[in-house]
C-alpha cells in the first residue's frame, strides 16, 4: 500500500468520524422514559380550605389527595397560599413515584349561591403544581355556575338573628 492510498484511507474516515458528529448534534436527545403518562390535577379553593385531588385522565381512578388542613394547625390557616403550596407539594411526590409525566388542572370555587372567585390558595396550588417538574396541559374553571337561579338557604323570611 502506498503513501497515498494511507493518506486517503486516513481522510475518510475523518470526514465519517465528523459527519457523525454533525449529525449527533443535530438532534437532540430526549430524556424520557417510557410512554407520557398524564392525569388531572383537581382543585377545589374556597375560603376555608383548599383540596388538591390528582386523578389518571378518566377521572375515576385516584393517584393521590391533600389539603391545606393536613398540614397546619390552626383552622384559619387552612385556606392559606402556604398550605395550598404544601399540599400540592405532596400530592407531586406521590405522582412523581407513580410515573406520572404531566397533567391537566382542573380549578373550582364553591360555586351555586357561594362564591365564584376561587380562595386564596388556588394560586399557589399551581404554582407549586407548575414547579414539580410535570408538562402542564389546560388549566380550566369548573366553577358550578346556576344558568337560572338557586335559592338561598334560610327560607322564605332569610336567617332570623
Amino acid at each position: 500500500m502506498s503513501e497515498i492510498e494511507a493518506e486517503i484511507e486516513v481522510e475518510s474516515a475523518v470526514e465519517e468520524k465528523e459527519h457523525e458528529e454533525v449529525q449527533t448534534k443535530s438532534r437532540p436527545e430526549t430524556k424520557t422514559e417510557g410512554p407520557e403518562k398524564w392525569g388531572i390535577a383537581h382543585i377545589y379553593s374556597s375560603y376555608n380550605n383548599t383540596i388538591i385531588h390528582m386523578t389518571d385522565l378518566t377521572g375515576g381512578e385516584t393517584v393521590s389527595i391533600s389539603s391545606g388542613g393536613v398540614h397546619v394547625n390552626a383552622d384559619r390557616y387552612e385556606s392559606s397560599p402556604f398550605a395550598a403550596m404544601k399540599a400540592a407539594n405532596a400530592v407531586v411526590e406521590v405522582a412523581h413515584t407513580k410515573g406520572f409525566t404531566g397533567f391537566h388542572i382542573r380549578v373550582r370555587a364553591v360555586g351555586g349561591v357561594g362564591s365564584r372567585v376561587p380562595g386564596p390558595g388556588a394560586q399557589a396550588a399551581i404554582r407549586a403544581l407548575a414547579r414539580g417538574g410535570f408538562k402542564i396541559g389546560r388549566i380550566d374553571d369548573v366553577t358550578p355556575i346556576p344558568h337560572d337561579t338557586t335559592r338561598k338557604k334560610g327560607g322564605k323570611r332569610g336567617r332570623r338573628v
